[in-house]
């Protein structure tokens, strides 16, 4: 009886460690994937990028948070 339930314990254990060990080599074919076929991201541009230093942009940005934040007050 104890034989039949180590048997068991070993044949659970290896279908778990035969099943995760395919799930790990699966999510990486899966990335390797995704990466290779997706669109690259596109960079931001100089306008963007530097636009936080003009101050009448940085007051109109200010504004309009403190108007959100006023407006979805809890």
């Amino acid at each position: 009886m104890i034989e039949q339930g180590l048997e068991l314990v070993l044949f659970g254990m290896g279908t778990v460690f035969v099943f995760l060990t395919m799930l790990v080599f699966v999510t990486g074919l899966m990335s390797t994937l995704v990466l290779k076929f997706s669109a690259p991201i596109p960079q931001l541009s100089k306008a963007v990028t530097g636009a936080g230093s003009d101050p009448a942009l940085m007051a109109a940005a200010a504004a309009a948070v403190k108007r959100y934040r006023e407006d979805h007050k809890q």
